[in-house]
């Protein structure tokens, strides 16, 4: 098997199940992610985000669009104040349990996967970036943690 970086897209943030979501788009097609497929991702998100703790409402997500009829949607949510929450779907693929090979039609993926290798691209940074923005000031600043993300283009040289 050979192996390519892939394309790392970055749109603005957006709101979903009551958190401030950051969003990263993974793919080979330098068009990025179809829209249908990205409009049937975010419809489904609230669907795999934890409830309230008290921490801070944030919520980073990876979708991926495979280079077969596979798309996923990793969203990491951030609770007990420094803990990851992992929550996957995904779409198109058989293998996951989904019904079909749509890529819009998403389900929930119970698996104790949490992402492959280009979708793991995004979590050092946003370890990072919480710890400067949420944990080590002496007020957190959730607006900064929330324009505090990677720059779009591949998935490698994040050095």
């Amino acid at each position: 098997m050979a192996f390519a970086e892939k394309l790392l897209f970055t749109p603005p943030p957006i709101e979903s199940g009551g958190r401030r979501v950051k969003r990263y788009h993974v793919t080979a097609d330098p068009a990025g992610i179809e829209p249908e497929v990205e409009k049937a991702a975010y419809a489904f998100l609230s669907e795999i985000l934890p409830e309230p703790d008290g921490t801070p409402p944030a919520t980073f997500v990876v979708l991926h669009r495979g280079g077969d009829s596979g798309a996923y949607l990793n969203a990491y949510s951030w609770v007990w104040d420094n803990v990851l929450h992992f929550g996957g779907a995904a779409a198109g693929q058989p293998v996951l349990g989904c019904p079909d090979e749509d890529p819009t039609h998403f389900t929930r993926v119970d698996r104790s996967w949490i992402g492959c290798v280009w979708e793991l691209v995004p979590v050092q940074h946003e370890r990072d970036a919480w710890v400067r923005h949420m944990l080590a000031p002496g007020t957190p600043d959730l607006d900064a943690y929330v324009l505090d993300s990677l720059p779009a283009g591949t998935t490698g040289d994040r050095a």
